[in-house]
């Protein structure tokens, strides 16, 4: 896993150390000192950390104006045992609807595993947003997971949105993208 860096071609458009309203705004990031892992495997030091002990992410772009982010994470997606879901709604995605975003893409490609719990923290974020949360390039058995737990009541996953070639679409387009198949943003 330490080979595995956030996506950064987009670095061009946006960079979040470089954005007062992202939570890592003003960090440096060493290229040699790993210090975040997911159990004993070492994460690549671009990674940010929002205080999950399985789960890491990278807030790849941010449009406040149109509303929309984009967030790739990786490790294990953990509601049973660390609380995950809480730690991310609480810990960031809370912190980016105050900054006024409505629309969340979650590249979870990199995420390996998925252990559900309750659903208490998706409908509350479903219910706290005008727009939506869109689930991209999961895994199938992190799908199967999602849809044991009834999450597309708070979440869009699988389907097309398991088949976007999200790195080779600028955001501005997957935002586009998705306003063409959803009419919830």
């Amino acid at each position: 896993m330490h080979s595995i860096e956030p996506f950064f071609l987009w670095r061009d458009i946006y960079s979040s150390e470089n954005d007062p309203r992202a939570l890592n705004y003003k960090q440096v990031y060493s290229e040699f000192h790993y210090t975040n892992k997911v159990y004993n495997h070492l994460l690549h030091p671009q990674w940010d950390d929002f205080g999950s002990e399985t789960l890491f992410y990278k807030l790849l772009y941010a449009d406040y104006d149109e509303q929309f982010c984009i967030i790739e994470l990786i490790g294990e997606w953990n509601d049973a045992i660390h609380n995950d879901i809480m730690l991310l709604k609480t810990e960031l995605i809370e912190h980016l609807i105050d900054c006024g975003i409505q629309n969340f893409a979650l590249i979870v490609e990199n995420v390996l595993n998925f252990h559900a719990d309750i659903d208490d923290y998706y409908q509350e974020w479903k219910e706290e947003i005008e727009g939506g949360i869109y689930i991209i390039n999961a895994l199938p058995h992190v799908l199967d997971e999602m849809q044991h737990y009834n999450l597309h009541n708070s979440l869009n996953f699988g389907g097309w949105l398991n088949d976007i070639n999200w790195r080779k679409t600028k955001p501005d387009l997957l935002l586009e993208l998705l306003e063409t198949k959803y009419l919830d943003i």
